[in-house]
């Protein structure tokens, strides 16, 4: 199904929870079909990756502009625009988060829709297209009590991130590796991981909605240093990132700060 056969005049009607979550998956799903799309036509991965990233930005800003047409967008794929610096109510997107993924056909991509409101992120999604997951900050979702005895910390399949290095071997966890921000943050959320920790330096649509969404969940979401995010900056630069389950949060910043104080 294309945007221009759903009638996203309703979507007016939703709150900002539910309008996220609506949007991030209908843009998945026109991902998964598009993928499909071209796959089967012979497509280049390059050419489905730039055109899966269009496509998700399209149908995200159309959406956006047809629901709340007087709030401000920061998206990956867009220009930024100055107006949300001074704007009360800010959309962060990121239409298709793990484009790698994606143009190898695998499933750890996401969609990610995040509202900041005046120095805060309110609502948010994020869609795992490939295995029909959506995740929303209202309802929030329900995290399982933690089975395993050894931690185990999520981090990136090309490289590991010095910081998780150090809390591996800390807190000697078991290692798994996903693509996008959002597949890794939401694996916490499912119960497939315990710890997301990433020092590389990301830009502030791939971490605004997964953190909306797991801090919702009862995680706790914040800088390597223990800080807040911050959201909305002139810079869409954020240095670091960590997601996990709430009782480990002390262990994971002990092991990364404790013996530098």
């Amino acid at each position: 199904m294309t945007d221009s056969a759903i009638d996203m005049s309703a979507w007016r009607n939703l709150n900002d929870h539910e309008l996220a979550g609506v949007l991030a998956r209908e843009a998945g799903r026109q991902l998964l079909a598009h993928r499909t799309s071209l796959v089967a036509k012979g497509t280049t991965m390059w050419t489905l990756k730039d055109t899966g990233d269009m496509l998700g930005h399209r149908f995200l800003m159309t959406g956006l502009r047809e629901a709340r047409p007087d709030d401000a967008v920061l998206s990956e794929e867009g220009a930024d625009d100055a107006r949300r610096l001074s704007a009360e109510r800010v959309w962060i997107i990121d239409p298709l988060d793990g484009t790698n993924e994606y143009g190898e056909g695998r499933a750890d991509w996401a969609v990610h829709v995040a509202l900041w409101e005046k120095g805060e992120l309110t609502a948010g999604a994020v869609s795992l297209p490939a295995i029909d997951e959506v995740f929303c900050t209202e309802p929030a979702p329900v995290m399982a009590a933690r089975q395993s005895e050894r931690p185990r910390l999520v981090t990136s399949r090309n490289r590991a991130p010095y910081c998780a290095v150090i809390v591996a071997e800390d807190l000697n966890c078991e290692a798994l590796r996903l693509g996008s921000a959002g597949a890794k943050a939401m694996s916490i959320v499912m119960n497939e991981a315990d710890i997301y920790v990433h020092d590389g330096g990301m830009h502030q649509w791939d971490s605004a909605a997964p953190a909306a969404v797991a801090a919702a969940a009862g995680l706790h979401v914040s800088r390597i240093d223990g800080s807040p995010l911050v959201y909305n900056d002139r810079d869409t630069w954020l240095p670091d990132l960590l997601v996990c389950r709430k009782e480990l949060a002390g262990p994971v910043l002990e092991s990364l700060w404790g013996k530098r104080n």
